[in-house]
């Protein structure tokens, strides 16, 4: 039986009031897309219930962030950055498009990859740039420290002590993210740490001020890795991520190897941002947003 030609979207409360009140600009557009093709667009709250219906309601499903869990439901998810975004058949960023696309550098518009980088830098961070290495490795962290999750090659501590076994005699500052929660427990074992590793600081947040100075960003999958990439710092990865493809990747190299890869790394920075946002995401402020997302959606078996 052929599906109703309905899309329905599943919002939290301000993204959704935002959506039906046509002042989100990339959901505007890709309602206009479905619209075009002969849709009705509907407008959901983001609950677990209404998502579960979702799979017995004729008809499509857009979500934002969370898993596509059956045949007609796709997730939209913020690239990093506004206006930059994404339609995937997984919430998981590792499976996206752009992960498993080959990232060329040969294939790279030179001047319009410098001139999109360096626009970007400072639209996201002002008159801050590059600066001479601080002599520090800068590692942010996420969330559950001590759990070792199906994307990561070890647990959060444990990616900590193995940056400090690898990096000689620099400081090495781990950053709490500054919207997580963390148990007791986590915090005495990087008390611990700390107490053991003089050059181990511990701060929460700051990356603004970290990123331009610091020799190599080291983490799980945090996007101050993708961050990074303006100030033109390599990054090595613990766990699996979308922006992969210029990192060393622990993983693939396993932890010595992916150290050993960064010495001296210097990859095609601007490139890879422009290759990244521009031609693989959809730049909702570009006039080809409309066919990007009409091609995620067709890849999808969508009539579109």
């Amino acid at each position: 039986m052929s599906q109703a030609r309905i899309l329905r979207f599943y919002l939290d409360p301000g993204l959704k009031r935002s959506a039906e009140d046509g002042r989100h600009n990339f959901i505007a557009q890709v309602a206009d897309v479905v619209r075009g093709a002969g849709f009705r667009v509907e407008f959901k709250p983001n609950t677990a219930t209404e998502r579960m219906k979702s799979a017995t309601r004729r008809g499509y499903s857009m979500f934002h962030m969370d898993e596509p869990y059956h045949e007609r439901a796709l997730t939209m998810r913020r690239v990093y950055h506004y206006p930059f975004w994404t339609i995937e058949q997984s919430a998981r960023r590792w499976e996206w498009r752009v992960a498993r696309a080959r990232f060329d550098a040969g294939q790279v518009d030179r001047d319009a990859a410098d001139k999109f980088a360096r626009y970007w830098r400072k639209r996201l961070f002002g008159k801050a740039a590059p600066v001479e290495a601080g002599g520090f490795v800068y590692v942010p962290l996420q969330g559950r420290l001590s759990v070792q999750r199906s994307f990561q090659t070890c647990t959060p501590l444990e990616m900590v002590e193995q940056t400090l076994a690898r990096t000689d005699t620099r400081p090495v500052i781990a950053a709490l993210h500054p919207g997580e929660t963390y148990a007791p427990n986590e915090i005495a074992a990087l008390e611990r740490l700390c107490a053991d590793h003089p050059r181990l600081e511990l701060r929460t947040g700051g990356m603004e001020g970290l990123l331009p100075a610091c020799d190599m960003v080291v983490t799980q999958n945090s996007a101050a890795a993708f961050n990074g990439f303006f100030f033109d710092k390599p990054a090595i990865l613990f766990g699996r991520v979308d922006f992969h493809h210029i990192a060393a990747n622990v993983a693939d190299l396993g932890v010595e190897g992916a150290f050993d890869a960064i010495v001296g790394a210097r990859p095609d920075f601007a490139g890879y941002i422009w290759w990244f946002w521009q031609v693989m995401a959809i730049n909702a402020g570009r006039p080809e947003a409309p066919e990007k997302i009409a091609k995620a959606m067709r890849e999808a078996g969508w009539p579109v």
